[in-house]
């Protein structure tokens, strides 16, 4: 089984285990525990939103178990799909190996791909939807935008959990390297993975022919596109109405996505296992309109205001989606199914050299190891080069 991990603000991490092959889907199971003696998952307004959803499902004392597709993940996985970036040479090679060790160490397992014309050899194809065949497990091999693309598959609903791999490229979400790729099969294959549910948003587009439903991994953002004339924005809150703001557009990104566009427009960086919805405005005309934490229990209203000039674009995580005209708008909210994102640390064995850094398996240290080795975090003006010459 994959072990989930949910950290909870002022309360050590929480380690929840789940049977997999039980009759739901363990990817989607929340556990937050309030500071009174009740045992809650969501807010009360999280659970008037989503009354129907989880009038079908078990409510205990201290679980709300959530609904999943048929097909649940099961242990060891009997189906994987595997979602690339372009078939360059390197990622030709890396298909070929894993298909290779699939076929030798688990002939059994099908192993699917997107309808696309480079579809790898030996594998099925895949098409996302309804109807879609069940699979217990998405392997990535690309960056980051590989696995916002594999989340992007999955728009309502779970996501099964995701193994990922570079290809020599950096990035976030990028826990295991190719050559990995065996020892951590094995290690999700029989179980032992620790799992960091990534928060998504759940995005409901409103226009006058009615309205459109997305769940997006990293952000969301209403922006002026080609118009040379800033936007005007109201901004609601849990129906509430915070602010009109007058700038280059607006971001509600996931803590996850707080290191992608959001931390270009000088927002906060928030941990990956925070439920939270981050505000960021993009060049506002104004010096006191700051970037906002709100609770993931919130509910955010981007409307184009009738004053506007001109139309807005609107993007989710990284993609062109709509165009909204003044008096239409976008409600943004927590979804109830966030991506699980298989640990590096987690498949770390207790006997592996770590040099004396880090956390030991099964810790969470992946994030803090990427922001001091992607974003160089608080890192000095002073080049190493310079420090080994310096006299001090």
């Amino acid at each position: 089984m994959f072990r989930a991990v949910h950290a909870v603000p002022k309360r050590p991490a929480l380690r929840v285990r789940f049977p997999l092959s039980s009759s739901v889907c363990g990817a989607t199971i929340r556990l937050l525990r309030n500071q009174s003696t009740r045992h809650i998952f969501q807010s009360t307004n999280v659970l008037k939103r989503h009354k129907s959803t989880l009038a079908s499902s078990g409510v205990a004392s201290a679980y709300v178990i959530q609904p999943c597709r048929p097909g649940q993940y099961r242990i060891p996985p009997k189906s994987i799909i595997i979602v690339n970036k372009l078939r360059t040479k390197p990622v030709v090679d890396a298909i070929e190996a894993l298909l290779s060790y699939m076929r030798e160490k688990h002939p059994d397992v099908r192993v699917y791909h997107e309808d696309r014309t480079d579809r790898p050899e030996g594998t099925e194809i895949w098409h996302p939807g309804p109807q879609a065949e069940p699979i217990d497990l998405i392997v990535t091999l690309g960056g980051d935008g590989t696995i916002l693309h594999a989340a992007s598959l999955f728009k309502v609903g779970a996501v099964p959990p995701v193994l990922s791999f570079s290809m020599g490229t950096l990035g976030f979400l990028l826990p295991f390297h190719i050559d990995d790729f065996g020892k951590a099969i094995e290690t999700a294959f029989e179980g032992k993975a620790t799992v960091l549910h990534r928060m998504r948003l759940n995005c409901t587009f409103q226009n006058k022919d009615g309205h459109d439903m997305k769940d997006v991994m990293n952000e969301v953002a209403l922006h002026r596109g080609a118009s040379p004339h800033l936007n005007t924005i109201d901004i609601f809150v849990d129906g509430q109405h915070l602010t009109e703001a007058v700038s280059d557009g607006i971001i509600v990104s996931t803590p996850t996505g707080s290191t992608a566009y959001s931390l270009s427009a000088g927002g906060p960086i928030v941990h990956p296992s925070l439920s939270a919805l981050v505000l960021t405005p993009i060049c506002p005309r104004s010096l006191s309109f700051r970037p906002l934490v709100f609770p993931s229990s919130s509910s955010i209203t981007l409307r184009l205001s009738e004053r506007s000039r001109a139309e807005a674009g609107l993007s989710m995580d990284g993609q062109a989606s709509h165009v909204l005209k003044p008096g239409e708008a976008i409600t943004v909210q927590a979804s109830l199914y966030p991506v699980p994102c298989i640990n590096r640390s987690s498949i770390a064995e207790p006997d592996d050299n770590r040099d004396g850094e880090g956390a030991g398996p099964g810790k969470e240290d992946d994030w803090v190891r990427d922001i001091n080795n992607l974003l160089q975090y608080n890192a000095t003006f002073r080049s190493k080069a310079l420090l080994r010459h310096s006299r001090t």
